[in-house]
């Protein structure tokens, strides 16, 4: 039997939170391990209760979740943090993973994307909301001097800057290369379903809809 996902909601705003609560505990493999409304209890109770992942806002009162997701993975890097919020702004956008975040999702999202995200920074795969993957892309295709700008983030965001991770470029490499996802298993040693869960994000984080156009966008964009 799977193990249930352990998670800590961080969210100030009542029915938001509890609204976010009755999603993942509609899911038999998600348990609710905490919730709390402010930044600094939300970073005491992640390295007190050590959950596989913190739902993060961004806007909390005492410090907001930028810093209380810096603070949880400079002391435990293993936790998880996927950020919920609806903000939309490029700077919040990178300046969460530049603190370390996992993924992040906005409020508009739907149940089933929500549990999907929890699902897939939960088993390392990362999540980028297709609606923030527009503004990164819209961002990178105005700036060329992106790159020297944004030199630290372009590290956690992978060379490509869609938001992969390097397991994600690995899996995008071995799909380019015709594998099917048992081969891409075998190859990786992992699990054939947290392989379905990069194919997942990796198609998300590309905004396409089938590995066929996954492949294009790889050897267009020269991620391969």
């Amino acid at each position: 039997m799977a193990k249930n996902i352990r998670v800590l909601i961080v969210e100030d705003h009542d029915m938001a939170r509890m609204g976010l609560s009755v999603i993942l505990s509609n899911n038999p493999n998600i348990e609710i391990a905490d919730m709390c409304a402010d930044g600094l209890e939300g970073v005491e109770k992640a390295l007190e209760l050590r959950p596989d992942v913190v739902i993060m806002d961004i806007g909390l009162p005492t410090i907001d979740g930028i810093e209380g997701t810096k603070r949880i993975k400079s002391s435990n890097p293993d936790i998880k943090v996927l950020m919920y919020t609806s903000r939309e702004g490029e700077d919040d956008i990178f300046d969460s993973f530049q603190a370390g975040a996992d993924g992040y999702i906005t409020k508009g999202a739907t149940s089933e994307q929500t549990v999907a995200a929890v699902t897939a920074v939960s088993e390392g795969a990362g999540w980028l909301d297709p609606a923030i993957a527009k503004v990164v892309l819209t961002n990178i295709r105005r700036s060329n001097d992106y790159t020297e700008k944004r030199g630290e983030i372009n590290y956690k965001l992978g060379k490509n800057l869609y938001g992969l991770t390097e397991r994600e470029m690995e899996v995008l490499a071995l799909i380019v290369d015709g594998l099917t996802n048992p081969q891409i298993a075998e190859k990786l040693v992992i699990t054939i379903s947290t392989t379905k869960t990069h194919v997942h994000s990796i198609l998300q984080k590309l905004y396409v809809n089938s590995r066929s156009k996954a492949i294009s966008m790889a050897m267009k964009e020269g991620l391969v």
